[in-house]
């Protein structure tokens, strides 16, 4: 078994918090478009974990920047908190949409990507968890890619809907912006995922 030398175990913790602070984001966006109510009050609670996602990402930046021993790459380091704050950032954005744009109604692809998102940042945090123990990570970044190209395939089934059926051009632009930020959360999991092997790769 691969094991990431040396033990620095603050790094791994603020990953690991980092990790279920996102996979909070992910489930309170997914409790939200299941059930659309109360939704000023549902953005909120998205923002508040964005910004505590902030400061997770900002203590572990100043942590990378005071420690002359890393446990892996510093690069690497600073790529993967970047890509899990990324994950974040847009599961926000898609929250801010909904009040900005005021959207009474998402469209039913809306929860199901969110679904995805959720299942994604559950998956990044367990690989998150083994990050100590290299490639035991390997199959949990593996079902985030999978599930990032079946995230594809609904946005793409979705939109294509919206412009065969949607006859008001504003409520399609608002629809189409909110599939593609949800989409866009997918791919910045899976850019995460990909970072992890990277750090497994050059582990091993």
């Amino acid at each position: 078994m691969v094991r990431l030398i040396p033990r620095e175990t603050k790094f791994f913790d603020l990953f690991a918090d980092m990790a279920r602070n996102l996979t909070l984001g992910a489930q309170q966006l997914s409790d939200l478009l299941h059930n659309y109510t109360d939704v000023s009050a549902g953005v909120q609670r998205i923002k508040g974990t964005e910004h505590k996602g902030d400061e997770l990402a900002h203590q572990l930046f100043v942590k990378l920047n005071s420690s002359f021993i890393t446990p892996f790459d510093r690069e690497d380091i600073h790529m993967l908190a970047s890509s899990l704050d990324d994950v974040l950032d847009y599961i926000n954005a898609a929250a801010d949409r909904l009040t900005t744009y005021k959207i009474s109604e998402p469209p039913a692809a809306a929860a199901e990507l969110a679904t995805i998102i959720l299942r994604q940042a559950e998956e990044l945090a367990k690989a998150v968890g083994l990050l100590e123990k290299g490639d035991a990570l390997i199959e949990y970044c593996v079902e985030v890619n999978r599930l990032e190209n079946e995230a594809d395939g609904i946005s793409r089934a979705a939109i294509g809907r919206l412009f065969e059926t949607e006859t008001n051009p504003i409520q399609l632009i608002k629809h189409k912006e909110l599939l593609e930020v949800l989409e866009m959360a997918t791919d910045k999991a899976e850019d995460a995922a990909n970072v992890l092997e990277t750090v497994v790769l050059k582990s091993a």
